[in-house]
């Protein structure tokens, strides 16, 4: 992977994978978007309050995360701010990492961080800036364009889940919950490099444990994310949401082989059902 700077000179965050998880182009970018949501369907009813969305190159995961996107393209509320979580791979810390950019760029254009929201994760227990953690990271990168393609105008609190307790990632989202002008995006592959067959129990297994909300039965051999997927399980029964999962397939159905796959699951927390 190629490095890039941290920040820019003005103080924001550089797209580090466009043209290797989704396309550079923003045109291009746009009409793949577009056909992922188009694809999903047409959806009526209360928006999500929370979701998960994978975050795998878009010609393999990209029909999955549409399939989030579409449900929160349809909420009737106007999101304003969202809360967007997501696994270090690159760097390994404790607690959450967050970031002193302005905004974060993409080929769409930029997304501006939220200044009070931000603030407020960064004086929490366990949150440390780590600008060298988010320099190279794509969890949370790939949903940028989604997000700037389903919400007209939105904010980001963006940050890095390393090793992090399911209480201390919950105790974030509490702080950061807001009430419907705040959606909290969880970015999160499934199971990794199994042959198809075992990767579908497994993603079966994280699938009825995401959606039973059953923190402790979610490992990391079953999401990347396992961690900030299992605080935003801990904030959700809290807050009595109820999750239903809307896609599960892996990348043996998408746009790969079948010995060795990734799994992807796309799941939707509601206030009600």
């Amino acid at each position: 992977m190629m490095w890039s700077q941290t920040l820019t000179s003005d103080g924001k965050r550089p797209a580090a994978v466009a043209g290797q998880f989704y396309p550079r182009d923003p045109r291009e970018l746009r009409m793949d978007i577009r056909r992922y949501l188009r694809e999903a369907g047409t959806f009526e009813g209360s928006g999500p309050k929370a979701v998960i969305a994978p975050h795998a190159g878009y010609m393999y995961s990209g029909p999955i995360a549409g399939s989030v996107y579409a449900r929160v393209a349809a909420s009737r509320e106007p999101i304003r701010r969202v809360v967007l979580l997501g696994p270090s791979h690159y760097a390994a810390f404790r607690g959450l990492g967050a970031s002193s950019a302005s905004a974060f760029l993409t080929p769409l254009g930029e997304v501006e961080v939220d200044r009070e929201g931000n603030a407020l994760a960064r004086r929490l227990p366990g949150v440390a800036t780590r600008d060298d953690a988010h320099r190279e990271e794509h969890s949370l990168e790939v949903q940028l364009p989604f997000l700037q393609e389903t919400l007209p105008q939105f904010t980001i609190v963006p940050l890095l889940v390393g090793d992090a307790t399911a209480e201390e990632v919950a105790l974030v989202l509490e702080a950061l919950w807001g009430g419907k002008e705040t959606l909290v995006v969880v970015s999160s592959d499934l199971s990794h490099y199994h042959a198809y067959d075992r990767a579908r129990a497994l993603d079966q297994e994280a699938a009825a444990a995401i959606e039973a909300l059953e923190a402790h039965r979610l490992g990391q051999e079953q999401a990347c994310g396992c961690r900030p997927i299992r605080g935003l399980l801990v904030a959700a029964r809290r807050r009595g949401l109820k999750c239903a999962t809307v896609d599960l397939r892996n990348s043996g159905d998408t746009a790969g082989r079948r010995d060795r796959v990734v799994g992807y699951g796309g799941f939707i927390f509601l206030e009600e059902l």
